[in-house]
């Protein structure tokens, strides 16, 4: 999710938000992340078996959080207590931005833009902290999905790269060939730098990639097949440089069936089940936001129904599905428990709340409406949960 400004054109959008200002502060001296428990070390690369995520031959349960802002904090001790909220809810997977995209330089950016040509920002403010993400992540038992850009504006994204290098519309960023060399170079740099890096789980491609930006503009030739071909050409790129880890799409999970509601239509160019049949993406991906997509009548049902029809498309596909971004704006403690129940019962390989909250020395992380705090009452639903899913196996 990014904004939620960006749900464009859809009924029932949700107040403005903005994403966190981006600090100047440089990461501190300390090299060493605190850890206030026992994790398992990250030995071994999360594999995949039919409809489970493995690994060293065991089932691993992903059950976690996102926190896209996690390499913005100005400090490492900041980092690691995000992290320890995290481990002590029980999770294992916490999902983060692999991008940033400026043109000029402010606090943490991966990617500076001088006219057409993007450079990889491999510096202390750059990589090198998401190096100490890297492993405040390891030492606290936590595996991380780094998405590699943006459909939306915040902190760059897809249509930076089309501003920069041909000034056309949104969709160009999946047909481009210019586009599509500057984005390969890109993940080169990430994936390269960390191929060999356990405590990532997974790279993916986009987050909620659709054939409209943040400026609402494409083209009338983008369709899921557009976005479907791209997924398979990036995907295949990021396993030939690569094949140590998992790849997904980071798609809303959209269907493209001519269902009667909107997240069943296929109108923002994503077919769910088409990109799960894609080789080279390894598990599906898919987000939950009935407020914000003109859902009516029971939000818990609905979510507990788009839940359901995702574990179909999983047992259909033989592949592991998860629930990587879901949010409500009220009532979240009771919904979640349903939905939790549903992920459980429906045999849903696993789930990342949007979004994960800490109580920071520099306040508190950001607050979009959905941000889950250790003091509130979704905190114990999440390390109930966490612990049920893992039993589940």
């Amino acid at each position: 999710m990014g904004s939620l400004s960006e749900y464009i054109g859809l009924p029932g959008n949700g107040p403005t938000t903005s994403a966190p200002p981006v600090t100047t502060t440089r990461p501190g001296t300390t090299t060493t992340p605190t850890n206030t428990g026992s994790p398992p070390a990250s030995t071994g690369f999360v594999k995949t078996s039919g409809q489970k995520f493995t690994l060293n031959g065991q089932t691993f349960t992903v059950v976690g959080s996102n926190a896209y802002w996690m390499a913005q904090l100005g400090s490492n001790a900041d980092i690691d207590k995000a992290f320890t909220d995290l481990q002590n809810a029980g999770f294992t997977t916490l999902r983060t931005w692999g991008f940033n995209d400026v043109t000029s330089p402010s606090g943490t950016y991966y990617q500076l833009w001088s006219g057409s040509t993007g450079t990889l920002n491999t510096g202390a403010n750059g990589l090198g902290k998401f190096d100490y993400v890297v492993s405040s992540a390891k030492a606290h038992g936590i595996r991380l999905i780094v998405a590699l850009t943006n459909n939306w504006s915040d902190y760059g994204g897809m249509d930076v790269y089309v501003k920069q290098i041909t000034g056309g519309t949104h969709d160009q960023f999946y047909t481009n060939a210019n586009i599509k060399s500057a984005f390969k170079k890109y993940i080169d740099g990430w994936v390269s730098r960390y191929k060999n890096e356990p405590t990532i789980l997974a790279w993916e491609l986009a987050n909620e990639p659709r054939c409209k930006g943040s400026g609402g503009t494409t083209s009338s030739s983008c369709t899921p097949k557009t976005i479907t071909a791209w997924a398979s050409e990036i995907s295949a790129y990021i396993k030939s440089i690569d094949p140590n880890h998992l790849v997904a799409l980071g798609d809303e999970g959209f269907y493209n069936n001519g269902g009667s509601t909107y997240p069943y239509q296929g109108g923002e160019g994503i077919d769910f089940d088409a990109n799960l049949a894609i080789t080279t993406l390894d598990f599906g991906t898919f987000h939950a936001y009935p407020n914000h997509w003109g859902i009516s009548g029971s939000l818990v049902g609905w979510g507990n129904t788009w839940i359901t029809d995702h574990a179909a498309s999983q047992k259909r596909f033989n592949k592991p599905v998860i629930i990587e971004e879901f949010g409500i704006l009220n009532d979240q403690a009771s919904t979640y428990t349903s939905w939790y129940n549903t992920i459980v019962s429906s045999g849903l390989s696993g789930d990342l709340i949007w979004q994960a909250g800490s109580r920071l020395s520099s306040g508190n992380t950001h607050d979009d409406g959905f941000a889950v705090y250790p003091d509130g009452a979704v905190y114990a639903v999440q390390k109930t949960h966490s612990a049920a899913l893992k039993n589940r196996g």
